[in-house]
């Protein structure tokens, strides 16, 4: 009987033999999403004083079913809404998951703060100048006005830089392809055209490319995040209908780098299903702050 070629050694098998790390290793997992969660409503006896605060939701009401049914915007003011009102339509209202700023377009300019709703479509949009509100407005609309208004102003009045001449510097070898190809695009887009979009996660993009098309874009003074799985940052350029459009997964790292050549970035805006659902969903919450 030949002897086994490979010696066995009792020490290097069974139980607790092997090295194992101390610790297991896995990867991060996904964070939650942002789903809708009703807001902590008031009870009605506590709602029943604030008159001008149910009327003001109860236009908002009217004001979403109006678009609903004729598109558009519509606006309900909140200036000179007493406190004990004004903290009832805030509660009401809540918080969703798209904010956005207008910054001054000149030092010690007005600027604008937008908060959507915990009902999409439905946006609080406060002007302030100096620490004090000019104006505190609701507005019903896809998007409100205010940041359509500003990222045409930004690519009216900006001057965008020269185009760049003589040899590239280091490391940039894509971007003024996507520079001619965006010059291309733009006198295409505008209101109800279809979006054209720049995958830039997709290209051979150099973090030097990066930098060389958004210097030559510009920026605006329009920011606007949306929450949800993750988050989206949408940033006005100094090109008309130009944004760029970045989107993170729930860890913070970008996961979609895209230039955007369109009206307005879908993904910020509140779609018709979306102003519908908030009409039928205001008015459960109205019916029980009027205790009905």
């Amino acid at each position: 009987m030949k002897e086994f070629p490979i010696p066995v050694v009792a020490a290097l098998v069974g139980p607790g033999s092997q090295a194992e790390d101390e610790t297991l290793d896995y990867l991060p997992m996904p964070g939650g999403m942002a789903t809708f969660q009703p807001p902590l409503l008031p009870e009605p006896e506590a709602a029943a004083p604030c008159h001008q605060g149910r009327q003001v939701l109860h236009q908002a009401l009217a004001a979403l079913a109006a678009v609903q049914a004729e598109g558009g915007r519509r606006s309900v003011p909140l200036d000179g809404l007493p406190a004990a009102d004004l903290r009832l339509v805030n509660q009401v209202l809540g918080e969703g998951e798209v904010s956005a700023v207008v910054q001054p377009a000149q030092p010690g300019g007005a600027s604008v703060q937008v908060q959507e709703s915990v009902f999409a479509g439905l946006w609080r949009v406060i002007t302030s100048a100096g620490g004090v509100v000019l104006h505190d407005t609701l507005e019903v609309a896809a998007i409100p006005q205010a940041l359509h208004e500003a990222a045409l102003a930004d690519a009216a009045t900006a001057t965008p830089p020269p185009r760049w001449t003589g040899a590239l510097p280091p490391e940039v070898q894509n971007a003024p392809a996507l520079l001619a190809e965006i010059d291309d695009q733009l006198p295409r887009c505008g209101p109800g055209q279809p979006a054209h979009v720049i995958n830039l996660t997709l290209l051979p993009m150099s973090p030097a490319d990066i930098g060389f098309l958004d210097h030559h874009l510009g920026t605006g003074r329009v920011l606007i995040l949306s929450r949800g799985y993750g988050n989206c940052r949408i940033s006005n350029t100094l090109r008309a209908h130009g944004w760029r459009v970045v989107y993170y997964n729930s860890q913070d790292v970008v996961i979609l780098n895209t230039v955007e050549l369109v009206d307005l970035p879908a993904v910020a805006q509140a779609a018709p299903e979306d102003i519908a659902d908030s009409h039928a969903r205001l008015a459960e919450v109205l019916a029980w702050v009027d205790g009905s």
